[in-house]
């Protein structure tokens, strides 16, 4: 089956690429839940569009990746969050939660699609993120999460 990405997906591809999957793979997962449409001869200009707009929100070169990766890594996000007595969190942290962290941490603006958690976070304690800046570039943020007062 043969899509047009319209989100990054791991592993696959990013937004404006076009792929061949699996049917099953397409129709079930990609498609769905809006991460890819379904390849045409009139999508080359979607295709085209889509490149267009991550080229304006991505970073452009690999030395102001690195120079974003330092400022990342340099200190250590706080995020403070709901939390039961025992340090179990009330839902847990989105990528979009941390986002908003590192820019209240007087950090650069990172954009909720570029940050991957390896587990979900569902309790307090030091945890580990990663924000894929560039294609070559990818900083290890060290997140803080603690329990609101």
């Amino acid at each position: 089956m043969k899509l047009i990405l319209t989100h990054e997906v791991s592993g696959l591809g990013t937004p404006g690429d076009v792929v061949e999957v699996k049917d099953g793979y397409g129709r079930n997962y990609l498609v769905p839940r809006g991460l890819a449409t379904t390849w045409s001869k009139g999508g080359e200009k979607q295709v085209t569009a889509i490149r267009k707009a991550r080229k304006a929100r991505e970073i452009a070169t690999l030395d102001e990746a690195n120079s974003v990766k330092q400022k990342l890594e340099a200190k250590p996000v706080r995020l403070a969050v709901r939390a039961g007595g025992s340090g179990r969190l009330f839902g847990a942290v989105t990528p979009a939660d941390i986002a908003d962290a590192i820019v209240a941490a007087e950090g650069p603006k990172v954009d909720r699609r570029k940050v991957e958690l390896p587990q979900p976070i569902k309790t307090t304690g030091d945890h580990t993120a990663y924000v894929r800046l560039h294609a070559d570039v990818q900083a290890k943020v060290t997140l803080k999460v603690v329990a609101e007062s």
